[in-house]
């Protein structure tokens, strides 16, 4: 059986890398500009970043202060004794003592959230649970549900359960805001405006019940190539730009203006970073969306895009615990497997989650992955007790709230067989927030079944209530914060606010840096017009063919598809030199059959780099970590020789 090793030090998160041979690197607090090392080198010591106020949720009514232990008024007992029972005094004691009963059996914790103060130092953990001791059954549960819905204009079936069940938060994916082909910038703008009015519809009728309890609006704008919020919100170069740039201020800004721009519309949780490791550099899931393989950076930049998220307003999720980067496979679709053991999930996929708890992460959402060589067996992490309250909570020692990946893909519902108990069996696991893509029947198995358990079993009321009681307080911590998201949105600010103007330069910034010279033979950069004889641009992105231009005015270009490989081959060998944007297997696939023409031949690497495994024969290679069309321009301009390239590939590779 597995036991946590024991590590020297008081186990902060400055002490915890020490047996790692590296240190925090200095000043996270302030997100200064420095640079991560070089792989192998050792980090200097730093102070910690600012924690986020966090607490025991555990603590329940009777150590929570609101227990009613008020005695009766002195004299009723002597009154009853000494005048009998239809006495005055004895019917006025009476009188007296069933109103002290009242009012101890009434709410001595306001049911309306607007209502509940907050002071410097409050306990709000302690506050969330009084709060919710005080609801129903059907209140309690309802926090902990989360659920989506299907295109722009408000859903009449998720109003419903926001005005009858007062869910605890809302989720927008992509498809809320939906898009022609080739949309104009006005297009755009007017799709970010209208989910902004959808979200104030759903935040109106949240406010409107007793409780007031606002809803929680989730999506995933992680930068790069997840970004749920389409519209005119900002392009980004995304998180293995930032692991190869290796600058956690980098992290920083992309989580603070991600922040700013989701916040102007109403979003106020963003399910980001995203701090998989990428062990399984194959993996077409996870990919460009981890910051790299080295578990302590992914650690060090997550806990710095969290606290830009926190410092614009939003509340940072962490994901996908405990680690979804060693598998090809999507959850989505399947239950993916990881053989390895708890001894490497613990020095590799779950050391970025000890920093984040340590650093006080506000929300974790769980995966759903197996882990079979580990006591959770084929069980998915995300409905497994082992994974989220022996190793999460008590072992890792976290304190906020745990949400799951959606609860509808295909890794959750084939462990279980049906919506309904895959949600049952998250909220026994240690799960808080149950997110769901789309929204079951108001009266159906997954309302009825978990609010009949309640009812039956003492235990899983109880658990939903900490469930809920978490949820109520990182509304309090962060709904209630100066900075708060508006929750109806002003849609007449949107277009100051969206794209960030600030942001620009930043992203552009980062695409410069993250470029990165992955290999060169025979010193072949810079590569010139003059210097590179005719030049072929091969690749199957527009951007990449204008960047290419401005590098290369006279250049030819083909559209690089295997489909096209003798249309491909005939354009090669009529060129000197080849620029090859790849992107994945077939376009590397589609490259070889080039390899023995005899050019020079350059790729560009956008994306994942792992595609240049087994193309050690061809004569130099950028990578640019993203199709962002700055990063296009970047790695022309690396190419060209315009700027130095200052990345560092932030995985391990066999090109050499």
């Amino acid at each position: 059986m597995w036991q946590k090793p024991k590590r020297p030090g008081n186990n902060s998160a400055l002490s915890l890398f020490d047996a790692y041979g590296g240190k925090f690197p200095p000043s996270l607090r302030s997100c200064a500009l420095f640079r991560l090392p070089q792989r192998g080198g050792s980090l200097p010591k730093a102070s910690k970043m600012p924690r986020t106020r966090t607490g025991s949720p555990k603590q329940g009514v009777e150590d929570g202060g609101i227990v009613c232990k008020t005695p009766l008024p002195p004299g009723i007992k002597d009154a009853s004794s000494r005048h009998g029972q239809n006495s005055f005094l004895f019917k006025a004691g009476c009188g007296i003592a069933v109103l002290v009963l009242v009012l101890c059996a009434a709410p001595l914790f306001p049911l309306d959230f607007a209502s509940i103060e907050l002071q410097p130092g409050d306990d709000i953990p302690q506050k969330a649970a009084a709060f919710v001791a005080e609801l129903s059954d059907e209140d309690a549960l309802a926090q902990t549900l989360m659920f989506g819905w299907s295109g722009a204009p408000p859903s009449p079936y998720l109003l419903e359960w926001i005005e009858k069940r007062g869910i605890g938060g809302v989720k927008v994916f992509g498809w809320n805001t939906p898009l022609p082909d080739n949309p104009t910038a006005e297009e755009e703008l007017k799709a970010t405006i209208t989910l902004a009015e959808t979200i104030g519809v759903y935040q109106k009728a949240a406010l409107a019940r007793p409780q007031k309890i606002p809803l929680l609006v989730a999506t995933d704008q992680e930068g790069g190539m997840v970004r749920h919020i389409k519209g005119a919100t900002s392009l980004t170069p995304g998180n293995m730009a930032i692991g190869a740039s290796g600058r956690p201020r980098d992290a920083y800004l992309q989580g603070y203006y991600l922040g700013r721009e989701i916040a102007a519309i109403g979003i106020n949780m963003n399910f980001a970073p995203t701090v998989d490791i990428l062990s399984n550099t194959r993996s077409t899931l996870i990919g460009t969306r981890a910051f790299g393989d080295n578990p302590v950076y992914a650690g060090i930049l997550g806990a710095a895009y969290a606290q830009g998220l926190k410092d614009a307003g939003v509340i940072a999720t962490a994901k996908h615990f405990p680690g979804h980067g060693d598998t090809a496979l999507d959850s989505h679709g399947v239950l993916p497997r990881i053989e390895a053991s708890m001894e490497v999930l613990w020095e590799r996929e779950l050391v970025p989650y000890r920093i984040l708890a340590k650093e006080g992460v506000a929300a974790i959402m769980s995966g759903h992955i197996a882990f079979p060589n580990t006591q959770a067996g084929n069980k998915p992490a995300s409905l497994s007790r082992y994974f989220l309250t022996d190793i999460l909570r008590n072992e890792i020692g976290y304190k906020g709230l745990v949400a799951t990946d959606d609860i509808s893909m295909n890794g959750a519902t084939f462990a279980t067989g049906s919506q309904w108990q895959s949600a049952f069996e998250a909220l026994d696991a240690g799960n808080d927030l149950i997110m769901s893509a789309g929204n079951p029947a108001l009266d159906g198995p997954l309302w009825g079944n978990l609010l009949a358990e309640m009812r039956r079993s003492e235990t899983f009321n109880k658990r939903v209530r900490e469930a809920a009681a978490r949820v109520i307080a990182i509304k309090l911590e962060y709904l209630k914060s100066p900075n708060a998201p508006p929750f109806i949105p002003d849609t007449g600010k949107i277009r100051d606010r969206i794209p960030d103007a600030e942001s620009v330069d930043f992203y552009r910034d980062i695409a410069s840096r993250a470029a990165t010279i992955v290999m060169e033979k025979e010193r072949v950069f810079p590569l010139t017009p003059e210097t590179a004889g005719s030049v072929l641009l091969a690749g199957p992105d527009l951007e990449f063919f204008s960047a290419g231009k401005k590098a290369f005015p006279n250049a030819k270009s083909i559209w690089a598809a295997p489909e096209f490989q003798s249309d491909f081959l005939a354009m090669v060998r009529n060129a000197d030199t080849v620029i090859f944007c790849l992107r994945d297997a077939r376009g590397a696939a589609l490259l070889r059959t080039a390899r023995y023409l005899g050019k020079k031949i350059i790729v560009l690497s956008v994306l994942n780099p792992a595609y240049l495994e087994g193309l050690d024969w061809i004569d130099g290679a950028v990578a640019v970590y993203s199709d962002y069309e700055e990063s296009f321009l970047a790695g022309f301009s690396v190419i060209t020789g315009r700027i130095e390239a200052e990345g560092k590939l932030p995985l391990e590779l066999d090109i050499n």
